[in-house]
């Protein structure tokens, strides 16, 4: 695939996010927060690049029967809804960043209850 995203570019790309931090830490991989909530990992599977980020529920059902994409080990197995691109052959660059973009979007969102006391609603 010739638009596939390095890891590098995964974190150039990240740095670019609004309020985003970013530590090395588990064993060298580079974990970017938004609000010290973690959003994506630019990690390691089988001596590659692996980039690992939340999904959506529907994207966490279709997503992995595409080559190269996984539920995240570790996330995954606690019944989080996070995916791991092991970019072989992975998700085209667009479409990487649309899923990284939404998953930095997530653990800033307020409850619906929040949400719904913050609009002068009914708190549901």
């Amino acid at each position: 695939m010739t638009d596939m995203l390095t890891r590098g570019d995964i974190n150039a790309f990240c740095a670019t996010l609004p309020f985003a931090t970013h530590v090395v830490q588990w064993g060298n991989s580079d974990v970017w927060k938004v609000g010290g909530k973690l959003f994506a990992v630019c990690g390691w599977y089988g001596g590659k690049p692996a980039v690992t980020f939340k999904a959506s529920p529907i994207a966490f059902e279709v997503l992995p029967d595409m080559g190269g994409i996984r539920p995240a080990p570790y996330f995954a197995s606690r019944g989080m809804k996070w995916l791991q691109d092991t970019r072989d052959p992975g998700l085209p660059s667009s479409e990487l960043k649309t899923h990284i973009i939404h998953s930095h979007a997530m653990p800033s969102r307020p409850s619906p209850r929040k949400s719904a006391h913050n609009w002068g609603c009914d708190p549901l």
